[in-house]
């Protein structure tokens, strides 16, 4: 007879992307998810295989979760302008208060393992893609209601935007701390809007 999971897998997703997302990939041992999850390694293997398709589905998990809280936003905005200027606002914030310097596990994992794994370049690559347009059809909507300048093609503002806003993460992986640099960046930006 076949034993029930005693755990929720997506419970244990989460867990795995905080763990991966503070030490990436080659910096989280076998025993780093078998301590954080809380699972048995016969548990940890039997539901994810092995540590790489765990790797997978978690960036793929935080994908999904991300773009949908962007997505939503952006899809609820009545000023495309001000929401985005909150979405920066959040990145960055989020960004000066996490004393672990994480970033974003997206870039994280574009930074580690794109250049060398077919399966996250694949995610990566279609994050950008997905984040793109979304970013391009928000613009739009921004430059329709006169919110935002037509003055650029919305494709080019949203590539813009996407960099801008992974380059705000990339800072915050690498420790940054002043809060004037990332109002700098923002005021950018958002010159261009």
């Amino acid at each position: 007879m076949a034993r029930t999971k005693e755990f929720n897998e997506d419970q244990a997703l989460d867990k795995a992307i905080e763990i991966f997302w503070h030490k990436g990939y080659n910096g989280t041992s076998a025993q780093d998810l078998v301590t954080h999850l809380g699972l048995s390694r016969s548990s940890l293997y039997d539901t994810f295989g092995d540590k790489q398709k765990l790797f997978t589905k978690s960036l793929q998990r935080y994908q999904k979760q991300s773009q949908d809280q962007i997505i939503k936003l952006l899809e609820e905005s009545e000023n495309i302008k001000e929401t985005l200027h909150d979405i920066f606002k959040q990145a960055v914030l989020e960004s000066l208060q996490d004393r672990i310097t994480k970033g974003c596990f997206m870039v994280n994992s574009s930074v580690e393992l794109a250049m060398h794994d077919e399966t996250i370049s694949k995610i990566v690559k279609n994050n950008s893609q997905v984040m793109e347009e979304v970013f391009t059809k928000a613009v739009k909507k921004g430059q329709e209601s006169g919110h935002i300048s037509k003055q650029l093609d919305s494709r080019v503002l949203a590539r813009f935007i996407f960099n801008n806003y992974s380059g705000i993460r990339v800072l915050a992986r690498a420790g940054e701390r002043d809060k004037q640099v990332y109002d700098d960046i923002v005021k950018a930006v958002f010159s261009l809007l």
